[in-house]
């Protein structure tokens, strides 16, 4: 029961991708995640696609992939970035409705042949006498072997939370971090870093005056990821853009001179992205401006 063909650590976009196409390859495939509930899960911005990435989903679609199709069938806005600009750069981009995703594509994933379905956090990668990885051991001591293994940990793998100038462990609110693995990989010659993720704030849409926010429609009718797909079926709704000022960024600066930004108090060290930076990233990198623009996104 615990010797397959292919064993897929993790059970987000990439792990989910690699599970089901294993599967349909023919080959006796398991997943491996912390929570079966909490398969396919959009941990920060309930998006899909973007500049760059977008095309990756559409690749994915091209070669059997799931995203496409269920971002598609999830999107409640969709839009095409750089629209003004050459085709090359181009890209579709969609905001989820985040809990309807997880649902299709935990459906897809439970519906699968040949798929095996497994909770566990995985600890350590096992070895055989020529020092290959055959599997993995988990946090409950159970062993599952592979001929071959794919590690698809995302942010979990040795996970830190940053709320404040407080700090635990986990991969994400509510979720445990994934610790064992980093120091198998460093056993085998690999070097590991570390990757800033900043999590957007959940605000209560019935507190925030939309009149006087800038709407950013849908584009109607929307553009679709999968290429044989049926259009997106749920209804469309605008996000909402609004401006900081010299107030916001006097709060900003206090707040990070005060000790009280993760970001620069140095409880924080690693290579944040470089197109989705933090509000006091943003107002810190870039003092010559007096505005920077907030978006509030449905999800």
């Amino acid at each position: 029961m615990n010797q397959f063909d292919i064993l897929v650590i993790g059970g987000g976009h990439a792990g989910c991708e690699a599970a089901l196409a294993a599967a349909r390859l023919g080959a006796r495939t398991c997943l491996l995640t912390g929570s079966i509930d909490r398969i396919a899960v959009m941990s920060c911005n309930p998006a899909v696609g973007g500049v760059g990435k977008g095309h990756l989903v559409k690749e994915l679609d091209i070669l059997g992939g799931q995203m496409g199709e269920v971002a598609d069938l999830t999107g409640i806005q969709f839009r095409t970035l750089n629209a003004s600009r050459g085709p090359a750069v181009r890209a579709t981009r969609c905001q989820s409705d985040m809990h309807a995703y997880a649902a299709e594509m935990q459906k897809r994933v439970h519906a699968q042949n040949n798929l095996h379905l497994r909770q566990g956090i995985a600890v350590d990668l096992l070895e055989d006498e020529q020092g290959d990885v055959v599997g993995v051991a988990t946090a409950l001591g159970e062993e599952l072997r592979a001929r071959k293994t794919i590690l698809t940990t995302g942010t979990f793998m040795g996970g830190t939370l940053h709320m404040g100038n407080t700090q635990k462990s986990g991969g994400r609110a509510g979720d445990h971090a994934s610790n064992g693995l980093s120091d198998a990989l460093k056993r085998l010659g690999f070097s590991i870093g570390r990757l800033k993720t900043g999590t957007c704030p959940r605000l209560d849409a019935r507190t925030v005056d939309w009149t006087i926010l800038e709407e950013q429609p849908p584009v109607i009718p929307p553009p679709q990821f999968a290429f044989a797909g049926t259009p997106p079926p749920l209804k469309q709704v605008s996000c909402y853009m609004a401006h900081t000022n010299a107030n916001t960024h006097a709060i900003i600066a206090d707040e990070i001179e005060s000790g009280r930004s993760p970001l620069f108090n140095g409880q924080i060290d690693g290579v944040g992205p470089r197109y989705c930076p933090s509000i006091e990233d943003k107002v810190m990198r870039f003092r010559q401006k007096d505005s920077h623009l907030i978006f509030l996104e449905p999800h």
